[in-house]
C-alpha cells in the first residue's frame, strides 16, 4: 500500500480522498508554507512519529525530553516513519534541528523524511542521502535546538497530526490519508484521472464546443454546475 501512495502525487490524494466523503474538504491538509524540499525524491508517505521542539531559548533543566527515549519511541511507530515536528518558538525556525547528522540517525531508525514548521538545512547532503525534508524553514545554525516532548498531538500548518497518522507530502504540500481508506486509494485516484482526462480530451479537440463539455459534465460531474 506504501509504494502505491508513493507513486500518486498529494494533489491526487487529496482529490481521491474527496470522493469517500469520510471528512470536509477543508480539513486534513497543512498550509501551504510547509511542502517536501526534493520533489526529485518523490512523495514522503509514512507514519507519524510527533514530537515538539525549541530553538530559541536554552534548555530549562527538566524540560528536555530524553534522546535515548525518543529514539525508543520512534522504534514503536510502524515504519515506514515520517517524524512530524512543531516548533514551539515564535517566531519558528530560528534554529535548525534537522540536518544530515539527525537525518542520517533517522533514517537508521527507519524513518523516510521529517515534516516540520520548523527549520533544516544542510540540504545537499540531505537530499543525496535520500531523506525527504518537507519544511516551513531553512536556517544555517541549529542555535539552541533541542526536543521538549514526543509522543502526542502536534498542530502544524493549521492542521492536528496524531501518533501513526498516515502522511502523505510532495512539493505541493501535505495531507494525511484517514487510515479506513487508505488501501483504497489508488482505486479512487484512478477514477478521478479517467474523469479528468476526459474532460482535458474535449478541450483539447478540434472539435471542442461548449456543448460537449456541458453534456461531458452533466454525465461525470452531475450536480456540479
Amino acid at each position: 500500500m506504501i509504494e502505491a501512495l508513493r507513486k500518486i502525487s498529494s494533489p491526487s490524494v487529496a482529490n481521491a480522498i474527496e470522493t469517500f466523503n469520510v471528512r470536509p474538504r477543508n480539513q486534513g491538509c497543512m498550509s501551504s508554507e510547509i511542502k517536501t524540499l526534493f520533489p526529485a525524491l518523490g512523495p514522503l508517505v509514512g507514519y507519524a512519529v510527533t514530537a515538539v521542539i525549541r530553538a530559541e531559548p536554552q534548555p530549562i533543566e527538566g524540560h528536555r525530553a530524553s534522546t535515548f527515549a525518543w529514539w525508543d519511541y520512534v522504534l514503536s511507530i510502524p515504519a515506514p516513519r515520517v517524524v512530524v515536528v512543531h516548533d514551539l518558538d515564535d517566531p519558528r525556525g530560528q534554529g535548525a534541528q534537522w540536518g544530515e547528522v539527525q537525518a542520517n540517525i533517522h533514517r537508521t531508525l527507519g524513518c523516510v523524511g521529517v515534516v516540520t514548521d520548523g527549520s533544516v538545512r544542510d540540504l545537499d547532503e540531505v537530499r543525496a542521502l535520500g531523506f525527504q525534508f518537507a519544511a516551513a524553514h531553512v536556517s544555517v545554525s541549529h542555535a539552541y535546538v533541542h526536543m521538549v516532548d514526543f509522543g502526542l498531538p502536534v498542530k502544524l500548518g493549521g492542521l492536528w497530526v496524531k501518533p501513526g497518522d498516515l502522511v502523505h507530502a510532495d512539493q505541493h504540500g501535505v495531507v494525511t490519508i484517514p487510515h479506513e481508506i487508505a488501501a483504497k486509494i489508488p482505486e479512487a485516484v484512478a477514477k478521478v484521472e479517467a474523469d479528468e482526462r476526459k474532460i482535458i480530451s474535449v478541450c483539447q479537440s478540434p472539435e471542442f464546443s461548449v456543448e460537449r463539455l456541458k453534456a461531458l459534465y452533466k454525465q461525470i460531474r452531475p450536480g456540479t454546475y
